[in-house]
């Protein structure tokens, strides 16, 4: 049997728990980031558990390089297992607990690749969430003066660049216009790491087979191969829109059964951006004059439960649909889906 060492992660000082079998700590370390790689590198091959947090894929491979076997631990489920105070030591041997329990499910290392995409769009969403704010702050500044911009994103710019003189003050007007020209940057910016994520979409071919499933486009399609890796490891589609968040929660007892509203469960950027494209699927349905069978089921669904719960359960169709497309490798049929 192997040894175990739990290792509670930061930037800088690493603790170290060895244990030897379950239940037992024999030794502990505190290192030093140049310290914790030479103590990887003169290990024989172990049991690593790392909290899937920041640099946890990172030193997941490079424990794996080494010959190590590394588990990684959903941070949420570990911190069950940590004892009244929050300390280094209490993590680390929290790790070794939460290791003892097999219902809790390890978080798979990701891929250089997969980091990469995982990163680009976390920049293209920070890009996105500081457009947003400063469009409404222009948008809140200029009201103040009885200047009110028509709904739509794409008119603040103009709006500001069209100002009459005197329409407001000399040093905000200044000021507006660095703001409108920080919001055309931000613009650039998306627009080219969107670029970024295409040119790395045409080496990838599932990201093409999933952009023939309806909703799924290249954000999304990008998304799910940046953050879901091995999709052998659901064993249905039920259980991959699950860990999606996208299936009811359950409360039950006895021989009385109660679902409620969906778990909103997982990674909430994933869920989101399959909500939006099940919205544009949704009013693509209803404009048509002769609808698909999908499109039948889903005006349906919204006849009888209204738009929003029709909108997530046409979420909760299309991850299954991104499963079976994904297990089988090829592109969407619906026929066979």
């Amino acid at each position: 049997m192997q040894d175990t060492i739990a290792v509670d992660l930061a930037k800088s000082v690493f603790q170290v728990a060895e244990s030897p079998r379950p239940g037992r700590v024999s030794r502990e370390w505190r290192l030093s980031r140049p310290q914790f790689e030479r103590y990887l590198a003169q290990q024989a091959p172990v049991r690593v558990l790392f909290e899937a947090c920041g640099s946890a894929h990172y030193w997941g491979r490079k424990s794996r390089s080494l010959g190590h076997t590394v588990r990684l631990l959903p941070p949420h489920q570990v911190a069950r297992y940590r004892g009244t105070n929050k300390t280094d030591r209490a993590d680390a041997k929290a790790l070794l607990e939460a290791d003892r329990n097999e219902e809790i499910h390890p978080v798979p290392i990701k891929s250089e690749d997969q980091q990469c995409l995982a990163a680009l769009h976390r920049l293209r969403s920070g890009y996105k969430q500081t457009r947003t704010a400063r469009i409404n702050a222009i948008r809140g500044l200029l009201r103040e003066f009885g200047l009110t911009i028509p709904l739509g994103a794409g008119r603040v710019v103009p709006f500001v660049h069209g100002l009459e003189a005197g329409a407001v003050p000399a040093p905000l007007r200044s000021a507006l216009m660095t703001g409108a020209e920080e919001i055309q940057d931000l613009e650039w910016h998306i627009a080219g790491v969107e670029k970024q994520l295409e040119g790395l979409a045409q080496q990838m071919p599932m990201v093409e087979h999933l952009r023939t499933i309806p909703g799924i486009g290249l954000i999304t399609a990008t998304a799910l191969v940046a953050s879901v890796g091995d999709i052998r490891r659901f064993p249905s589609a039920r259980h991959f829109a699950s860990y999606l968040g996208l299936t009811p929660k359950e409360h039950s007892s006895g021989l009385r059964r109660r679902l409620g509203a969906i778990s909103k469960q997982g990674d909430p950027y994933l869920r989101m951006l399959l909500i939006h494209g099940a919205r544009v699927v949704l009013r693509w349905a209803r404009s048509k004059e002769r609808p698909t069978p999908l499109a039948r089921w889903m005006l349906e669904v919204h006849r009888r439960r209204g738009p929003n719960i029709a909108t997530v359960a046409l979420a909760n169709k299309i991850a299954r649909f991104v499963w079976v497309v994904w297990r089988e490798n090829r592109d969407f049929r619906l026929e066979r889906a």
